[in-house]
């Protein structure tokens, strides 16, 4: 009977761990599978991404508030960013994408500086004012070789 009573507490010890891990996982990982979050979608043009990905983060002031949901080449032939933002977060007409680095070779993420517009963006709208990435390569080659102006 004493070894029934160890088999069982070991057993549900090993259940819970492996629950709590999983759930650490799905939280440290920023998915969501028993809460989801409501968001709108934003697309915006750039002439250029450079290092940009899927599920890059896009941020206000250094708060997250969305995802990069999709990139895809535009009719235009420029790189057209699908973002998914959070509920609450309201984007007026003139506000700015661009593209950052954190640090000096970090990840790039989508950096949004709010407007002072009273027209607010809603579900499937467009920003207009973007900021292609900057890239550090071409800007190194430029001052090796003496091109920077």
């Amino acid at each position: 009977m004493k070894r029934l009573n160890f088999d069982l507490v070991v057993g549900i010890f090993i259940l819970a761990g492996l629950f709590s891990l999983a759930y650490l996982s799905i939280q440290l990982g920023e998915h969501t599978l028993f809460s989801a979050r409501q968001q709108y979608t934003i697309k915006a043009e750039f002439a250029s991404i450079s290092g940009l990905r899927r599920g890059a983060v896009v941020e206000i002031a250094g708060v997250g508030v969305g995802r990069v949901a999709r990139i895809e080449l535009s009719d235009r032939q420029q790189a057209l960013v699908t973002m998914n933002i959070d509920y609450g977060v309201e984007l007026s007409e003139d506000s700015i994408a661009s593209i950052s680095t954190q640090g000096i070779i970090g990840e790039k993420f989508i950096m949004i500086s709010l407007g002072g517009s009273d027209v607010i963006l809603a579900d499937g709208d467009w920003l207009m004012e973007t900021q292609s990435a900057l890239n550090l390569e071409e800007l190194i080659s430029r001052f090796v070789f003496g091109k920077i102006r």
